[in-house]
């Protein structure tokens, strides 16, 4: 029913209603798939690019090594993971918004859900990981990857692999850490070990595995207390 232009009261608890709605779709779907790789990465590469080439071997490797592949489930990095997957016959997630440029759903998701809210999109990227792999990306790529950072930092989930593929994207930033953040104690020293760059795919299935093989699936990844 549409509500009346001047009951924005009435309209905030609608929106209530969907994000519900939203968090319950993803907890419903995206549990089926333990154990889950999230992958991240630009949606402004093409095919031929290496990191698009990257993302597709390293979601193939990891399909079948038995591990569900997690994108955003647009083009670029994402659309090279979900495809990778695919060629291992792995199950994988696409994990689509809405945005007005950039983010068409790619056509290798076996399972593809749509959500109209970021906040809750970033909870199901990472509640049920247990890894995470990134890929050179643009600002979306970049909030990612502090946001789970942060989250391990302060506890709000464990301490899954962090894994920064891409020789020749990382080095700049992780300089900067090292350099600026670190240097002037902003960060803790034992924070550097929140990730590391790795940029051959069968190190990381073999990191990802080790990982899993150690600590398990936990479903209860992000804490929403």
């Amino acid at each position: 029913m549409e509500l009346p232009p001047r009951d924005e009261p009435g309209r905030e608890a609608w929106r209530m209603f969907r994000i519900m709605s939203e968090f319950t779709m993803g907890f419903d779907v995206l549990a089926q798939l333990r154990p889950a790789v999230t992958v991240f990465g630009s949606a402004r590469v093409d095919e031929d690019s290496p990191s698009y080439q990257l993302a597709r071997e390293v979601g193939r490797q990891l399909g079948e090594a038995g591990f569900s592949i997690v994108t955003g489930g647009g083009p670029g990095v994402m659309e090279g993971a979900n495809r990778g997957a695919m060629d291992a016959g792995a199950r994988s997630a696409g994990l689509n918004i809405r945005l007005p440029e950039e983010q068409d759903p790619n056509p290798y998701q076996t399972l593809s859900l749509n959500f109209r809210y970021f906040f809750v999109r970033k909870v199901m990227l990472v509640k049920y990981a247990t890894a995470f792999v990134l890929l050179p990306g643009g600002f979306g790529t970049l909030d990612e990857f502090f946001e789970t950072i942060t989250l391990m930092q302060t506890g709000k989930i464990r301490r899954f692999p962090m894994l920064l593929a891409g020789a020749d994207y990382w080095p700049g930033l992780t300089d900067w850490i090292d350099e600026v953040l670190i240097e002037r104690g902003l960060i803790g020293s034992d924070d550097r070990s929140l990730f590391q760059l790795v940029d051959q795919p069968e190190e990381i299935v073999q990191i990802v595995r080790e990982a899993h093989e150690t600590h398990g699936t936990r479903v209860d990844n992000v804490s929403l207390a």
